[in-house]
């Protein structure tokens, strides 16, 4: 289970890197590009860099979908449980069980849509417009961070039933900084 936690946020990490640097590069052309200075001019306007927004745009998708999966498995997902803490711990346990099943449900639905829509998608020709792929790469977002999300509901289900704790974020722990008040 640890390799796809780090799996998840490698590729999390990966996404935002790339699309950073992306757009950074893209910024970094166009701002060169304006000044008058003869060869450096020539050769920038040369370079077509008209396909890093679109890659920047997929890349957030990707991000945002298993961001979304990484959310429900470290807690960070804003719920509203004002209703649930006043219940009784046997009906408190009762709802949030199941919450996360309608969670799971709901997700593993998206996840079988979404994978009906790629499946039917890489039947056409359909390209992006500026990188010229198959748009079924960029929509295989959808399927696959659904299920990872699915799946990540059903993993927090099962550990609150073994344990009775959910995943909880903690907005004023920075990791690592044990390490530096310890040196």
């Amino acid at each position: 289970m640890k390799l796809l936690d780090h799996l998840e946020e490698y590729l999390i990490a990966f996404l935002m890197a790339m699309a950073t640097i992306i757009t950074f590069v893209a910024v970094l052309h166009r701002y060169l590009s304006g000044f008058d200075i003869p060869v450096v001019q020539d050769a920038l306007i040369k370079l077509n860099t008209s396909w890093a927004q679109e890659l920047t745009i997929y890349l957030f998708v990707w991000m945002a979908k298993f961001g979304a999966a990484y959310g429900v498995r470290s807690g960070i997902h804003v719920g509203v449980d004002v209703l649930v803490n006043r219940l009784s711990d046997k009906n408190k346990k009762l709802f949030v069980l199941i919450s996360l099943g309608a969670g799971a449900l709901f997700t593993g639905i998206i996840g079988t849509l979404g994978a009906n829509f790629v499946y039917g998608m890489a039947q056409t020709d359909q390209t992006s417009a500026d990188m010229e792929i198959p748009m079924w790469w960029v929509y295989l977002a959808i399927p696959l961070g659904s299920y990872l999300m699915s799946f990540r509901f059903l993993q927090v289900a099962w550990t609150f039933i073994k344990t009775g704790e959910l995943p909880k974020h903690d907005h004023a722990h920075v990791e690592g900084l044990e390490d530096e008040v310890k040196a």
